[in-house]
């Protein structure tokens, strides 16, 4: 009862962990109207950083302090995944929907197998390469607004294509993230790949301040900013720690698999942003794939990433 108990505890926790993550592109969305993508990238990472350094230090003990080998990974992590990623996410948001951006975002896990079969030689079955088809032709559903005459018109949307080159930066982090993991554990990577970022986009984000509107916008912006600090990236990122030690990396990379059907939701309450057929069509593909292709045997690893 007790076992049974615990499951349904963190199972509630991923559902919320998965909102977080969602509600990550409907801060995104509102942040991009007044706050470029460099201002945003740094002060979420910068927050993220200092809610967690603590964690941290409390939590490793002597162990927290950084060793010159972990640097490299810590720099590549950085520059990658967080700064990277962020700049294209935020850059996306400008010219697409937030439902685009995280139905796009879905396919990482199969963008990352592709990038592990060709750098690290994992082998991929043919029902997951078919898998893969499978999702990539959800993606041009989805680009090409469900209209094959988009190719020939030249009507499509740069902002999907971003947000896609966003999606595989943060596929070849997680295949960074896969050596780092062993040699500096995952709290401690990720703490420090936040603080590295907000180190070097600081005097980037500087000049955008000095050169910008954006001490005059309003709280609004901030305050979104505050939450994908808050929210999807520290909380987020603990719950998942959590589950994956209580009921393995498996179970709970079934949970992100909502990510791009709660966002849309969000989406269309609180940006007013309208669902098509196209976008039904797409999704089903994309999450129907990533599933199976979860699904398929293979070995496990511990770590999770999620966008967002």
């Amino acid at each position: 009862m007790t076992h049974k108990y615990t499951n349904l505890k963190i199972y509630l926790l991923m559902i919320m962990a998965t909102f977080f993550w969602a509600g990550a592109f409907i801060a995104a969305k509102l942040g991009v109207y007044d706050l470029s993508p460099t201002i945003l990238t740094f002060l979420r990472m910068g927050v993220a950083a200092v809610i967690i350094f603590p964690i941290m230090v409390v939590r490793l003990g002597t162990a927290w302090k950084l060793k010159r080998n972990e640097v490299k990974f810590v720099l590549a992590t950085s520059i990658v995944g967080m700064i990277g990623y962020h700049m294209f996410f935020f850059t996306a948001l400008k010219f697409t929907t937030a439902s685009n951006a995280s139905m796009i975002n879905a396919t990482n896990p199969l963008i990352t197998a592709v990038l592990a079969s060709i750098f690290a030689s994992e082998r991929i079955s043919s029902k997951k390469i078919a898998m893969l088809l499978l999702a990539f032709f959800g993606v041009v559903y989805i680009i090409l607004a469900g209209n094959i005459r988009s190719l020939s018109d030249l009507t499509l949307n740069k902002g999907d294509f971003i947000m896609l080159c966003g999606t595989f930066l943060w596929a070849v982090y997680g295949i960074i993230v896969k050596k780092a993991v062993p040699i500096l554990g995952p709290l401690k990577l990720t703490t420090y790949t936040f603080l590295f970022s907000a180190i070097i986009m600081s005097p980037f984000a500087t000049y955008d301040f000095a050169t910008t509107n954006a001490l005059s916008v309003g709280v609004s912006p901030y305050i979104a900013v505050l939450y994908m600090a808050v929210f999807p990236t520290v909380i987020g990122y603990s719950i998942q720690q959590y589950a994956i030690g209580e009921i393995g990396p498996s179970k709970t990379s079934l949970f992100i698999n909502l990510v791009p059907i709660i966002s849309t939701i969000l989406a269309v309450i609180f940006l007013n942003e309208h669902i098509r057929g196209y976008h039904v069509i797409g999704a089903v593909m994309i999450i129907a794939a990533v599933i199976v292709y979860n699904l398929s045997p293979a070995k496990p690893t511990r770590d999770i990433d999620v966008q967002g």
